[in-house]
């Protein structure tokens, strides 16, 4: 089995989030220091099960209302806390540990729809949060998280029942994504970053974030499916298709610059310029139908330049980068020799 990974960026300090200290060897885990940030992290763990996001949830102690806590699954929140507190408990055998993990893993169980995908935060909202959330990888990651929790014997100590309605939950998920794929003309592309969570039909979130085709989302959740054993014709399918659409999506001859603008509070803006040596680059919102890429301020009113965007949301937005290019250089051909090799088998 090819496993694919989403990398983890935060370094290594006293002051990383969760995941920057999951690379520490397991000894590390039976530390002082080890169990003054779990204690931290511990802190803000919601009753619901899940911790919030943009939350530096290893530095200090929460001293707030926990009525204020507002779990969620976007921006890397809840999964690496859980993973932290898994090696915790390898570590040390504190059952406060084992127990904050079931009550995590509770949370994300029951947290997932009938139709397989899982909201941006649950209890889900009536907004855009509801919908099957793609978006920064967030339903991805669950899905690799709960993967873990019966494959992986750092979760040994959870019982059977939670790991077989792991692995059925996971299960879940893949249906839903081949069912969410996009299809135009009667031919599978790849994902919006939402999706609506009855009918699996593509779903706007922000003003800014329109109906498309994503660049950046579809990249997650293609490594997901190249990452299962055996894959079933369904999913080589789902794969080569969305491999044919990031081929077809790559825009040539341009790159973005960043320039200096004394006249904004940022001293800064974005420039698309013409370079024929340029490296390939794709749109995070491509049109579908089309192809052609998706630009809007707060209007919600799409744009297919860059330029033609207030400064605000040019820079403040990561519209245009080579997100699939790794993906096709090295992960697709690695990926087709291991069906190769289970074909030949």
């Amino acid at each position: 089995m090819l496993l694919f990974v989403l990398p983890v960026s935060a370094k290594q300090t006293t002051k990383a989030t969760a995941g920057g200290f999951l690379n520490h060897p397991d000894s590390w885990f039976a530390s002082p220091e080890a169990k003054e940030i779990a204690v931290n992290i511990l802190s803000y763990q919601s009753d619901l099960g899940g911790w919030p996001k943009n939350t530096n949830t290893t530095a200090s102690r929460y001293t707030g209302d926990r009525a204020d806590l507002k779990p969620t699954f976007d921006n890397k929140a809840t999964t690496d806390e859980l993973r932290f507190l898994a090696r915790m408990f390898g570590a040390t055998k504190d059952k406060q540990y084992q127990q904050a993990v079931e009550k995590g893993v509770d949370y994300i169980l029951k947290a997932q729809y009938p139709t397989g995908g899982w909201p941006q935060f649950y209890p889900p909202s009536k907004k855009y949060h509801r919908y099957i959330t793609f978006n920064d990888d967030a339903m991805v990651r669950v899905m690799i998280f709960l993967r873990e929790t019966y494959t992986s014997e750092r979760y040994a100590f959870l019982d059977k029942a939670r790991k077989e309605a792991a692995r059925a939950a996971f299960s879940r998920g893949i249906q839903c994504i081949l069912k969410c794929q996009i299809r135009v003309n009667g031919k599978l592309t790849v994902w919006c970053a939402q999706h609506d969570e009855i009918d699996f039909s593509p779903r706007p979130a922000r003003a800014y974030e329109l109906v498309s085709l994503s660049g950046s989302e579809s990249v997650g959740i293609t490594r997901l499916l190249m990452s299962l054993e055996h894959p079933s014709p369904e999913v080589i399918t789902a794969v080569e298709s969305a491999v044919e659409w990031f081929r077809a999506a790559a825009i040539k001859g341009i790159r973005v610059d960043e320039i200096s603008d004394p006249k904004s509070s940022k001293e800064k803006d974005r420039k698309v310029v013409e370079d024929p040596s340029a490296p390939l680059i794709w749109a995070r919102f491509n049109e579908i139908g089309t192809n052609r890429p998706i630009f809007s301020d707060r209007d919600g009113v799409a744009k297919h330049n860059l330029s033609e965007i207030g400064h605000e949301r040019r820079i403040g937005y990561r519209w245009l980068y080579n997100w699939p290019q790794s993906l096709l250089d090295h992960d697709y051909p690695e990926w087709k020799k291991s069906i190769a090799g289970d074909k030949a088998k």
